[in-house]
């Protein structure tokens, strides 16, 4: 039997469409014009009135239809019909009657009874306005129905919709209902609003009250059987969103949250995409933003060389760099599958500078000096390295070889083709490093300071762990939840500084222009924040208990690792810069008479050890390395 709240099989009529609607607004202006003479003459209309008002409606109808056409009343989905479609409804029926009037008098002398304009204006308005409401009101009728008897339900008949509360019930959180009342209707049954203006308690938006605040939610979530939280508040600072999800996480159930502001002005995003709220939502401060138009005037136009371009920080920088509309990019990659995707990803952003992708290793001294000289690079932007803290430990020669001597190949050939400027990408763990991949790190940065100089500016920038990224701590959190657990944490005083990927591009590319050379760039990061309370608060954030329903399981320290991350050695100065969120490094190891020479001994040894395979007697010589310098 055919479904007829179904309006899918009126889509062979949609051919059709434009004709209809205007055959719809003659006969809607014929109804109104012999109602105003009906009306005006008591519904006993006299010969002479009916003559008149044959000879004058197709006067009308032309009029109106011509205006109707050039105010655009045939194009508008009359389902979606607001204020803004009612203002232009009455500019163009007043508008029509205004000429009618005119040319009656002009063409038919003033017998005409002057009440029939009016009463014509009248029933235009409400007849031409009032359908698309009718029409409007049985489509949301028709929604209302289908939520209370057409829910989905599972194999044993129970209800698959998720009962919500929406927190916020501010502009976002009118959006957002009417958003799910048009698209998400079988998913959510949004039960209230949760907001602290005592002024809105108990009012209505949309039929839907407002029951609490949100130091109620634990209470509310519990009375009303809510499954789903969803916060609606796109313009709440860091610390009103902390105290949002603190209380969502004491309701016991799960939240999400509409995209912020930032990404619902630039149209990154909709009002609809509900995401999961995020652990960086938690840090205990602020992202900081750094001065990207100031960027734009440094880099538009020029030659840029990404390496481990289809790294977590790689790609974020390539992206940061394509809205600063350089000349040239050139994406540097061993791994073909993430140069691919970030190259596919830049290419559909439409913009005019070329990118050029790139297979290559940077331990690849030919490949290097061949790509550097066909392209020209201005500057360069050295992320690629090893990084995963374990497994260097367990391959201390390769990481030597490509964190130290792979650096040293970009390095030098970039100095060789008097490029501009050389960043490198380094890390906190180089600070008093005591793993082989902080060691290496540490060794990195001060072959940089030291062929600062000549053509070629080096510097490097210095941070902390960057959530999100391939091997931060994150991605293995939410696979070990995602199994059931349990989350394994080193030791419970473990602490890190975390920063956001997007934090950390634009910190090497503010630093790595505002560098006069030798120096190590650093963001204030805040406070060091527990992993075990990170992965509480992980665990929290997807609804759970940790403890109940996720264990958390202490694993001691892995090799190379440590409790506490620094950011500066005893022996480095620390100065401000032109932000007040970055902070610039300067070291005097190679100011002292000496250690310039010994290093490039002490360098040349490594390379024979590493060269021979000799695993301990490297590992021994880079760590004497990193103690010395």
């Amino acid at each position: 039997m055919k479904n007829y709240t179904d309006f899918r099989w009126l889509e062979s009529f949609l051919p059709y469409r434009r004709p209809f609607i205007i055959a719809t607004h003659v006969l809607l202006v014929t109804v109104a014009y012999l109602s105003a003479f009906l009306l005006r003459f008591e519904f006993e209309l006299p010969i002479s009135e009916w003559e008149c008002f044959l000879r004058t409606l197709p006067l009308l109808l032309l009029i109106r239809t011509v205006v109707f056409a050039r105010s655009h009343l045939y194009e508008g989905l009359w389902r979606y019909v607001g204020v803004s479609d009612i203002i232009e409804i009455i500019k163009a029926v007043t508008a029509g009657s205004l000429i009618f009037v005119a040319c009656v008098l002009a063409f038919f002398g003033h017998g005409f009874a002057r009440s029939i304009f009016v009463l014509e204006w009248l029933l235009c308005l409400a007849l031409v306005s009032g359908i698309r409401f009718v029409l409007r009101a049985f489509r949301e009728s028709r929604l209302i129905y289908q939520r209370k008897h057409g829910k989905r339900v599972d194999r044993m008949g129970q209800s698959k919709m998720r009962r919500a509360f929406i927190i916020g019930a501010g502009d976002a959180g009118e959006m957002l209902l009417r958003e799910i009342n048009r698209t998400l209707f079988d998913t959510y049954e949004i039960v209230g609003f949760v907001d602290d203006d005592p002024r809105k308690q108990g009012r209505r938006i949309h039929g839907v009250e407002v029951v609490g605040t949100i130091e109620d939610l634990p209470e509310l979530c519990r009375a009303k059987g809510i499954d789903e939280l969803l916060i609606a508040i796109p313009s709440a600072t860091q610390d009103q969103r902390r105290r949002i999800v603190e209380w969502c996480r004491n309701s016991g159930v799960s939240f999400k949250s509409i995209p912020a502001l930032s990404d619902l002005l630039k149209g990154k995003a909709t009002i609809g995409e509900l995401r999961e709220v995020r652990p960086e939502d938690l840090l205990g401060r602020e992202a900081v933003w750094l001065n990207l138009d100031h960027l734009k005037k440094k880099l538009e136009g020029k030659r840029i060389l990404v390496t481990g371009a289809g790294g977590s920080i790689g790609s974020e920088l390539c992206r940061q760099l394509a809205t600063l509309e350089p000349d040239l990019l050139v994406l540097f990659e061993r791994a073909e599958n993430s140069l691919y995707f970030i190259h596919l990803e830049l290419e559909s952003l439409g913009r005019r500078f070329q990118v050029v992708p790139v297979v290559g290793d940077i331990m690849d001294r030919q490949k290097v000096e061949e790509v550097i000289t066909e392209y020209s690079p201005e500057v360069i932007f050295h992320t690629a390295a090893y990084k995963h803290v374990p497994l260097m430990e367990a391959h201390p020669l390769e990481a030597i070889r490509n964190n130290v001597f792979g650096t040293e190949t970009v390095a030098l050939a970039a100095k060789e083709a008097s490029v501009e400027r050389f960043v490198l990408i380094s890390t906190d763990k180089a600070v008093r490093p005591v793993g082989v991949m902080g060691m290496t790190k540490r060794l990195a940065e001060c072959l940089v300071l030291l062929l600062n100089g000549g053509p070629t500016t080096f510097v490097a920038v210095r941070f902390g762990n960057v959530l999100g990224s391939d091997g931060s701590v994150l991605p293995i959190f939410r696979w070990q939840i995602a199994k059931g657990g349990p989350l394994t944490v080193t030791d419970p005083e473990a602490a890190r500084y975390f920063m956001l990927i997007s934090e950390a591009a634009q910190l090497v590319l503010q630093a790595g222009l505002m560098g006069k050379g030798g120096e190590i760039f650093f963001l204030d990061m805040g406070e060091p924040i527990r992993i075990i309370d990170l992965a509480e608060n992980l665990v929290r954030l997807s609804g759970l208990e940790p403890g109940r329903d996720i264990q958390i399981e202490i694993v001691g320290l892995r090799p190379g690792e440590r409790l506490h991350e620094e950011l500066v050695e005893v022996r480095e100065e620390l100065f401000p810069t032109e932000h007040e969120k970055v902070f610039k490094v300067l070291s005097s190891t190679f100011g002292l008479g000496g250690l310039k020479a010994q290093f490039e001994k002490d360098f040349e040894q490594l390379r024979y050890l590493v060269a021979k395979r000799d695993r301990e007697g490297a590992v021994a010589k880079l760590a004497e390395m990193a103690t010395r310098y």
